[in-house]
């Protein structure tokens, strides 16, 4: 028998499963002459979850990869612009009308992680005092809190002023990847409910049959197929690291919140606000806002939850339809075995705090198809590397997520005092609190280039929350001083240049659905 991999099968639909089947498709030459077949078998009805609507900004670099107008796509999936994430009453308890939050931008005007190091002098008072450091160091929350978008109209598709991914209408992503599979791509589509698995002696899947009883051959399997994990446990049955002992989220509700007129200003950015058992966040799409309430169960009622999320929203949440579902947070213990690889919730979820799971789901495709098998005989070494790259992304992904938590001085709820215990903080997180209790990080803290979080991102934690680096001992180190200063400066100057060269974020969004970028 040929072990030649000529046929891949993706088990499920969703955002995962088509965004998956399009980058394997476009690299692996789908349809063409010595290319790789691409075929995608999804449920006809099990519906999308349609809640995750923030992505990251290496979305950008795939949409163009795949030939994709960007006008177009943000058309057709009520797409916005997001800039980075506002985090509102993280740092300590709320008090009410005091303003408590700060940004976690997409970019910085310099980045630390290969130049010259703002940190240290912040954290040293050379950028002037009470500066909070996002401000300090980036141009983008300022221009988050003016309202403005990250480019203009005139400037070209997927090219950017400010560093910029989307929100987005999840149900209408995966539908425009779908259509964008099959008229353009080249990929085969089948609608069928699967009930069994055949493997070989060796134990690789040889082919999926539906409960109507066809077989569909391939040579290759992608698990979509969300949490039942069709493949990767329904056949493989490979265990699920819960990771429930330290994210202490476990159930999720949200509505779809109208604008109250037209005219609304779209917000830039997430908003993140902190509550009592959970956080609230609040997605601003072209026609609504999506809003909702991620929270631990032993630490409320689901009323409670519904009730605290409709208070935030305030009276526009009157008679809206809330959507409840559990999270079952973790990640599997492999995520390639044999000819099977998972891909999203199949193979993982850490809450969406971050906006990590498009991320995850585009990086997964992306690691397959530069490094696809061809043959069977390259496939352990593969597996190898890939199970590798994904836990250890999942580990640093877990460990980012809790810094949100485990820093706060927030006391006021169980919740709270829960999340701070230092028996709920990983280890290797704990190792990197103390070093940095007396260092400020630096780029030799990440030594993972796959790192889904690096430098820049700890920093704009640590320091929006005010975590106390102690550099007393070592301040004579820190001469550059003239340098740090300039620098600082220069934030300011770009602000000024950008406020003058900016549109709002509603003004370019309609723009950009009426008249679309230019292709140059």
């Amino acid at each position: 028998m040929s072990h030649l991999i000529n046929n891949v099968i993706v088990v499920g639909g969703g955002t995962a499963g088509w965004l998956s089947a399009a980058i394997l498709a476009k690299k692996l030459s789908c349809g063409e002459l010595g290319g790789v077949q691409i075929t995608v078998i999804e449920s006809p009805n099990i519906p999308i979850l349609g809640v995750g609507e923030g992505t990251w900004p290496n979305l950008r670099g795939t949409l163009k990869a795949l030939g994709i107008d960007e006008g177009q796509f943000m058309k057709e999936c009520d797409a916005t612009f997001k800039q980075g994430a506002e985090f509102v009453d993280w740092a300590e308890t709320p008090i009410e009308g005091k303003k408590n939050s700060y940004y976690h931008p997409l970019n910085t005007v310099f980045n630390p992680s290969y130049e010259f190091n703002l940190a240290p002098y912040w954290l040293l008072g050379y950028a002037g005092k009470d500066i909070p450091y996002d401000q300090a160091v980036a141009s983008q929350s300022r221009v988050c809190d003016l309202g403005l978008a990250p480019k203009k109209i005139t400037t070209a598709a997927y090219d950017s002023l400010q560093e910029y991914s989307y929100h987005l209408n999840a149900v209408k992503f995966a539908k425009f990847l779908k259509e964008h599979c099959l008229k353009h791509l080249n990929v085969k589509h089948h609608y069928a409910n699967l009930s069994a698995v055949n493997t070989d002696e060796d134990g690789f899947i040889t082919s999926v049959i539906s409960d109507e009883k066809e077989v569909f051959d391939a040579d290759f399997f992608v698990d979509c197929s969300g949490s039942r994990a069709l493949l990767l446990e329904g056949t493989y049955k490979i265990p699920w690291k819960s990771i429930s002992d330290t994210i202490l989220n476990d159930s999720a509700m949200a509505l779809q919140v109208p604008y109250e007129d037209k005219n609304t200003p779209i917000v830039p950015h997430t908003v993140v606000t902190a509550k009592e058992a959970g956080w609230v966040w609040d997605i601003g799409l072209q026609d609504r806002r999506g809003v909702g309430y991620v929270y631990g169960s032993k630490y409320t009622t689901d009323e409670r939850a519904e009730a605290l999320l409709r208070a935030h929203i305030g009276p526009t949440a009157e008679g809206l339809e809330v959507r409840k579902f559990p999270l079952n947070l973790g990640y599997r213990e492999k995520f390639w075995h044999k000819n099977c690889v998972a891909i999203g919730m199949s193979a993982a979820f850490v809450e969406p705090l971050e906006a990590s799971a498009i991320y995850l789901f585009d990086a997964a495709a992306n690691m397959i198809a530069d490094q696809f098998p061809r043959s069977r005989k390259t496939m352990p070494s593969l597996e190898k590397r890939f199970n590798k790259s994904f836990t250890m992304r999942l580990v640093s992904t877990v460990d980012f997520i809790k810094l949100h938590y485990c820093i706060s001085k927030r006391r006021d709820t169980a919740y709270w005092v829960d999340n701070c215990d230092y028996s709920t903080i990983p280890k290797t997180l704990q190792t990197k609190l103390e070093h940095w209790k007396y260092h400020a990080p630096s780029k030799y803290d990440f030594e993972y280039s796959m790192d889904p979080f690096l430098l820049d991102s700890h920093l704009f934690i640590l320091y929006g929350m005010r975590f106390d680096t102690d550099l007393s001992e070592s301040k004579a180190s820190y001469k550059d001083i003239a340098t740090a200063e300039h620098m600082f400066k220069h934030v300011d100057v770009m602000v000024d240049a950008l406020k003058a060269e900016l549109p709002k974020q509603r003004e370019l969004v309609e723009k950009v659905y009426e008249y679309g970028f230019s292709k140059i």
